[in-house]
Order: structure tokens, then C-alpha cells, then sequence
């Protein structure tokens, strides 16, 4: 019998996030999951509520069960539960309250030491010193990232990446005493919700589901037509630094990002990787 409920649900998320209509068959396997899924949404107020019962541990041993390349798994996982560490953290990202407010706050770190250290022990040599080890680092990170928001979703939990803990790194390296060949990928902020969110429409298919290769496109008709579905459904509620690009009629997803990447950050990034023992080459 069709499950018309959870189906239902999967067809509206897709259609608020892409604006396409799908047809799911209701017999498929894990549509609970993807409802979850399809429905994402980021949370950035938590209820006073603590994770109780090992909850957390669990969630990270889940999502350090997530895909590693060649099973070198290069994520570490730091909870933060010092409140003299977190407020550290906060103080560098002064617009994001919600990093001390939530319950838990956790940093993924991807660790390029182990495994050089490990061939040290075994009297190998290391001669793949280079920009693909800190690749895989930090993708490694950003999978079991994305495997713990999945799994913290699963249990009720909502989740708030924050890319912005890269903003400096060097001191949250220092705060969380993060050894050579060790860099902080993003921090979350996970906590029950205490509100149901809003799902974030996102750029349509056609613009970012490839079908074997690339090919000529009309990107500026693609963006512009993104620009109006998504200030229709969930228009933007400022808009960054009226004092220098003045007030857009339509400010969209095209005009906010274009606005944020105009000015520098992150310029010394580079700089951070390198002395932390990264070769980028």
C-alpha cells in the first residue's frame, strides 16, 4: 500500500528545494530516511535541553563509520565541553550567538598526522608529501561531517555547520591544542530544536546534476530564474553592506553571494595550512 504520507512528504521538500516535480514509488526501500533527508533544515535555536544517556558519543561513533579514503580515516571529532574553550571559539565569530547557546558544540579536525607517523613506525618511507594529503584530510572531515548531521537528524536532533571557525584558525588551533598536520575543517552546533526550520530552496538540477559531461549552458538565465523562486519562497531578510553596493529591488541568492565574496577572507588560510606541516604543492 502506497505510504502516501512520508511519499507526500519527499515530493514536497524536493519541489519547495528545486522547484521540480518527482514521482517517488512508494515501494522503494529508506523512504523514511529520505524524508529526513530531503527535508533538511539547518537549526540555529536549541531547546535547554541536554544530550543525555551517551547520545553524542553514539552519534560520533556513526559517523566516524562513514566512507574513508583507502581507510585512512583522517577525521577527528573534538567535543567541546569546556565553556572557557567554546566561549574562545564564540569570540571569534561574534554574529553566530547560537555556538554557545546550543547544547553540544563539536569541531571536525582532519588529521594528516597519523598517518606519516604511522609509517615512521613501521620504518617506511612518506614520499607523498604533498597537496592530496591535505585533500584527503579534510574530505575525509567533511563526509563524517555530513554522516553525523544525517545520524543527529535521524534521533530528532538539529545541526548548524560552522564553516566560519576557519575565519582563524589559528586560534582555535591553539584553544583546542591541535598538533602539526592538524587543521579545523568546521565546527556544529547540534541540540533538539526549538523550532521546525525552514527548508532552503536550492539551485535547480539542470544547473547542478551533470549527465556524463559538461556543456553549453545559459548560466545567467539559470541564476536569474533561481534569484526569483528562491525570493518568492524565502526572500533574504537584509542585505550585506547597503553603505557600499547601495539597496537591490531584487536582492537574490546571486546578489548575496556576490556580495559576500567581495570581500577578502581567509586570505591567510594558505599561510595556516603550511605552518601547520602541510605541504600544498
Amino acid at each position: 500500500m502506497r505510504d502516501n504520507t512520508t511519499v507526500n512528504s519527499i515530493e514536497a521538500a524536493l519541489m519547495q528545494r528545486f522547484g521540480e516535480e518527482f514521482k517517488i514509488d512508494s515501494g522503494l526501500q529508506g523512504l523514511d530516511a529520505l524524508k529526513r533527508i530531503a527535508g533538511h533544515r539547518s537549526q540555529r535555536r536549541f531547546l535547554p535541553r541536554p544530550l543525555e544517556g551517551g547520545v553524542l558519543r553514539l552519534l560520533c561513533a556513526c559517523a566516524l563509520s562513514a566512507p574513508s579514503k583507502s581507510d585512512l580515516q583522517q577525521c577527528d571529532i573534538v567535543i567541546v565541553n569546556d565553556s572557557a574553550i567554546r566561549k574562545g571559539i564564540a569570540a571569534t565569530i561574534p554574529d553566530m550567538p547560537w555556538i554557545e547557546d546550543a547544547p553540544a558544540f563539536l569541531v571536525f579536525v582532519g588529521n594528516g598526522q597519523r598517518l606519516p607517523a604511522v609509517s615512521g613506525l613501521r620504518d617506511k618511507p612518506f614520499p607523498n608529501d604533498h597537496l592530496d594529503a591535505f585533500f584527503n584530510a579534510t574530505v575525509d572531515a567533511a563526509i563524517v561531517l555530513a554522516t553525523f548531521v544525517c545520524a543527529a537528524t535521524a534521533v530528532g536532533l538539529g545541526c548548524c555547520p560552522i564553516s566560519a571557525i576557519r575565519d582563524r584558525p589559528d586560534v582555535i588551533s591553539e584553544l583546542l591544542r591541535l598538533p602539526k598536520r592538524c587543521v579545523p575543517v568546521a565546527g556544529l552546533c547540534v541540540g533538539w530544536p526549538a523550532q521546525e526550520g525552514e527548508i532552503t530552496p536550492r539551485l535547480p538540477l539542470q544547473t547542478t546534476l551533470i549527465e556524463n559531461a559538461y556543456g553549453e549552458r545559459d548560466l545567467a538565465v539559470e541564476i536569474d530564474a533561481y534569484d526569483r523562486r528562491r525570493s518568492a519562497l524565502r526572500p533574504y531578510q537584509r542585505q550585506r553592506n547597503v553603505e557600499r553596493w547601495g539597496a537591490s529591488p531584487l536582492y537574490g541568492w546571486s546578489e548575496d553571494k556576490a556580495r559576500q565574496y567581495a570581500e577578502p577572507t581567509r586570505g591567510d588560510f594558505g599561510r595556516f595550512v603550511r605552518a601547520k606541516g602541510f605541504c600544498l604543492d
